[in-house]
């Protein structure tokens, strides 16, 4: 392993509360109910658009793009309030980086609102790439942002590690020819992850299976 890329929800950052959040906001002004939080949770892990589309089910299409276009508008404006690092992640990454491997971030956030999050929530230079979805290049499980980043890095893709917590980063690892470590304190549960390389419950066996 020289190289290690890691998703972002429900990975390096627990943003469930403020999806959730502005989500709510979005279908009240919109007349429909909200949803809680381990129900949004199973809509989480395929874009704002597929968001939506799950939390309004029978929905019409042009109401649901208006309720996309408050959910965004929300969330860029107060993801902070609901957004932070999981325990255990700054000191991993820091860890990481004392041994000189190389990390990137890959999400299919918008890309200027993925390195948005990057900038204030870690440590300047703590990531060599972060890379989120951007006009021309498939989200996951496609596997070209990942390929792009080990280019970016200049390694073959076996040499890199893939980490995430849902079954579409894991296919993404799978397409890319890489190994993937799946952890559970994200947004799947664990018996959809057993196609990892590697499964880690805790902040430790994560770090011990990057040794």
């Amino acid at each position: 392993m020289k190289a290690i890329i890691f998703d972002l929800d429900g990975t390096l950052v627990e943003s469930l509360p403020g999806i959730a959040a502005s989500l709510n906001r979005s279908l009240s002004l919109h007349g429909l109910p909200g949803h809680s939080h381990a129900a949004v949770r199973g809509f989480i892990g395929d874009g704002a658009k597929m968001l939506v589309q799950r939390a309004t089910p029978g929905t019409p299409e042009e109401t649901r793009a208006s309720i996309l276009n408050a959910f965004a508008a929300d969330y860029a404006a107060t993801w902070p309030s609901g957004t932070a690092t999981y325990p255990g992640i700054p000191e991993l990454l820091a860890g990481l980086r004392a041994e000189q491997i190389p990390l990137a971030v890959l999400s299919n956030k918008p890309h200027p609102f993925t390195a948005e999050i990057v900038a204030k929530l870690f440590p300047e230079n703590t990531f060599a790439a972060v890379l989120g979805n951007r006009e021309g290049l498939p989200h996951k499980p496609d596997p070209a942002g990942a390929l792009e980043i080990a280019a970016a890095l200049c390694l073959s893709p076996q040499h890199c590690t893939l980490i995430g917590d849902s079954t579409m980063d894991l296919d993404t690892a799978k397409n890319a020819g890489m190994k993937s470590i799946a952890v559970t304190w994200g947004y799947h549960d664990r018996d959809r992850l057993s196609a990892a390389d590697l499964i880690a419950d805790t902040m430790e066996a994560l770090a011990a299976g990057l040794v």
